[in-house]
């Protein structure tokens, strides 16, 4: 297990997890989602190559579709 920061929540998570594997443990949809790894933005084409390290402070933002309709 190794400790990461969530949305400024402290997390525990299996080692090795892609960050792909995290989102999907969240039911998140990856193409719905913007993540910040370390104060970067990831590309989500390389959501499967990012393997979460120990330490690593994550932010995921969920869109939410809204407006007005005319």
């Amino acid at each position: 297990m190794i400790n990461i920061t969530l949305n400024g929540d402290s997390h525990k998570i299996q080692k090795g997890q892609s960050l792909f594997d995290l989102l999907q443990d969240l039911k998140l949809d990856p193409g719905k989602v913007a993540v910040e790894r370390n104060l970067e933005i990831v590309p989500k084409s390389t959501y499967q190559d990012i393997e979460i390290d120990d330490g690593d402070r994550l932010e995921i933002v969920h869109f939410i579709g809204g407006g007005k309709t005319i």
